[in-house]
């Protein structure tokens, strides 16, 4: 008899699709595919790093690089926790970048990607039911900022040296 009789009174109840969040299945897509776009910018950074590059490149790069394997174990472990597999590939960003000479030029292509995957970030997560996951797609979203901005402030010393 104390049985909910009405939608709302079993919303708590409802499972993830049914309330409009992304299923197990689409998560764990999304995330392999920034799982994937993470790696291509850890190795274009890395790769990058060891170019002969204006000061402060390679240590920008540094920064990026630890950045994006930082966000490579996150990826893998919420993947992981969703029972899914983790992507072993590397997105065909890195051979993209790389195929740029100028360090300088493949810093403004690699930006760009960092936007990218802070645009995709924007789009998963109001679709992240999971707190956990949300909160660490969201710091995730931010660093990407901070590392776009900090990007730009370094191709604008560049470009005001000119």
């Amino acid at each position: 008899m104390n049985e909910p009789t009405s939608p709302p009174c079993g919303a708590a109840d409802a499972d993830d699709v049914y309330m409009g969040y992304a299923g197990r299945d689409e998560i764990v897509a999304a995330l392999n595919e920034l799982l994937e776009a993470e790696r291509a910018g850890a190795r274009v950074a890395a790769e990058s790093a060891k170019t002969r590059s204006p000061a402060g490149f390679a240590e920008l790069m540094r920064h990026v690089r630890a950045d994006e394997v930082h966000w490579c174990a996150m990826l893998d472990r919420h993947i992981r926790c969703l029972d899914g597999s983790p992507s072993h590939s590397t997105g065909d960003f890195h051979a993209r970048a790389m195929a740029i000479a100028d360090p300088v030029e493949r810093l403004s292509f690699l930006n760009r990607g960092q936007q990218w995957v802070v645009r995709k970030l924007e789009a998963l997560m109001p679709r992240i039911r999971d707190d956990r996951l949300h909160a660490d797609l969201a710091e995730m979203a931010q660093r990407h900022r901070d590392n776009v901005a900090a990007a730009e402030d370094f191709l604008g010393r560049l470009q005001s040296r000119k």
